[in-house]
């Protein structure tokens, strides 16, 4: 459009030389050809498996599995009681979503306010806490034997997948702290006992690593009746590792109840100290009376309604160890291993973000008088957690993905469930899309939760 005077030409451009109907143009070729392609290759693939004879679908899910699995966990059953826990549950977490994002439309967070900081732990803990404690005893749960269904296999073996999966991130992220803080201490032999071990970790493929801690030692240990016994508490045999196990007793529930409400009373503590400190620059202790209510309101429940749990400690009866905690080679081998592999991949990542803050900011901290305790808590860290996250989001990630490698060590993990019920069915393309969409759900769910974290973290620009 061009002005001439009072006279104003307004310049037509042809649709075709226009730059964004193009775009929307070559968009719509590029997304016709993909959904051809998709539909050509599921049309090849079902007219191969008709001419073989393959039947599809997922019916096959409810046959009988007929074979054993090593170790199995309880799985609840969806109805009653559980269905409840799940929806009042899930109905938390709607509640602390509609919460947060009002709170973010006024430019404020859910902990400036005390009561919706309540209204959260109400909803999101208090409700569902409650139905497990009156109505717990009345969720109905199955364990998985050779005469249960596919499904319920899978379902064992994505349990199994969880279980070392979680267990692996916390533990990995707790032993890589510890070593990427030794890696840059002053002390010689530490500093350089941590690099020796983040090298020779890194540097030695998972696989072998596991194949190292199954074979060369959970499985050269001693049989049964020459096990090792470690304070008489810790058994060692090459039939895995006994612990004892705590049994929940009447006042397990109120043991519990002080727990969380000692938790929530830290919660306010530190928020109220951050309020002090961000409005007078004055730093009230934290530790000390977090771990006195921490460790004071349990203990009075624990003098008062007696011990919440009893110790049972592995027996030795005939040919093996009943009662107890038992960690199988293949749970033990396969934990150890993702934990230290992870680890030192985890140590450089937090090495590399501790550097990555200036050395002024130390400087300046030990000028004001802080402690290095205190330097490396209220200062280094939460700007080395802006660095140190999306890395660390990766390595969650490789060690969910790395957790597949059981089937190496006979761990009955998801991919090991799945390759046994795709021998036995010969449903490939089933038992693989399902473990395609597990994995990717996996994956989807990790990185959100991490990059909500990240972005809670980060700078606040202006």
């Amino acid at each position: 459009m061009t002005e001439n005077g009072n006279t104003t030409t307004v310049i037509s451009i042809s649709w075709w030389r226009n730059q964004q109907v193009r775009a929307v143009i070559y968009q719509i070729i590029v997304l016709s050809l993909l959904l051809g392609a998709i539909l050509l290759i599921f049309k090849n693939t079902m007219t191969n498996l008709e001419e073989r004879g393959i039947s599809s679908g997922f019916k096959f899910l409810s046959n009988e599995a007929g074979f054993g699995m090593s170790e199995a966990l309880p799985i609840p059953m969806p109805h009653g009681t559980f269905l409840a826990f799940i929806f009042t549950f899930m109905a938390g977490l709607v509640v602390a979503f509609l919460l947060n994002r009002m709170q973010a439309a006024r430019g404020k967070t859910i902990g400036d306010s005390t009561f919706l900081v309540l209204t959260v732990i109400f909803f999101l803990f208090v409700i569902p806490g409650s139905i497990l404690y009156f109505m717990g005893d009345r969720i109905v749960s199955s364990t998985y034997t050779e005469t249960s269904s596919y499904a319920m296999g899978l379902v064992t073996g994505l349990l199994n997948t969880l279980k070392v999966s979680f267990l692996g991130c916390v533990l990995a992220t707790l032993l890589g702290l510890v070593i990427g803080i030794s890696r840059l201490s002053t002390n010689w032999l530490v500093s350089h006992l941590a690099a020796a071990f983040i090298e020779t970790i890194r540097n030695i493929p998972l696989l072998l690593q596991l194949f190292f801690w199954y074979h060369a030692v959970l499985m050269a240990l001693p049989g049964v009746q020459d096990s090792i016994k470690l304070a008489s508490v810790v058994i060692l045999n090459n039939r895995g590792v006994y612990l004892p196990d705590p049994e929940g007793t009447a006042s397990f529930g109120l043991f519990t109840v002080a727990i969380f409400l000692a938790l929530v009373a830290i919660y306010f503590r530190v928020r109220h100290v951050n309020q002090i400190r961000d409005r007078t620059g004055e730093q009230l202790p934290v530790l000390m009376p977090s771990l006195a209510v921490l460790v004071g309101l349990p203990a009075l429940v624990w003098i008062i309604f007696g011990s919440p749990f009893t110790l049972s400690y592995p027996v030795l009866g005939g040919f093996n160890f009943s009662g107890g905690l038992w960690l199988s080679p293949e749970f033990a081998a396969m934990l150890f291993g993702l934990v230290i592999y992870t680890s030192a991949f985890i140590a450089e990542i937090v090495r590399s973000g501790i550097e990555a803050i200036s050395k002024g900011q130390r400087e300046a901290a030990m000028s004001l008088g802080l402690r290095p305790g205190h330097t490396m808590r209220l200062v280094i860290l939460p700007q080395a957690m802006r660095v140190i996250i999306p890395p660390l989001t990766s390595q969650y990630l490789n060690l969910t993905k790395n957790s597949s490698l059981g089937v190496a060590i006979a761990y009955p993990e998801l991919v090991s469930v799945g390759g046994t019920i795709l021998n036995q069915s010969g449903q490939a393309i089933e038992i693989i899309f399902i473990t395609m969409c597990i994995y990717l759900t996996f994956s989807l769910l990790i990185s959100m939760f991490m990059n909500w974290y990240n972005a809670k973290n980060k700078l606040v620009e202006r």
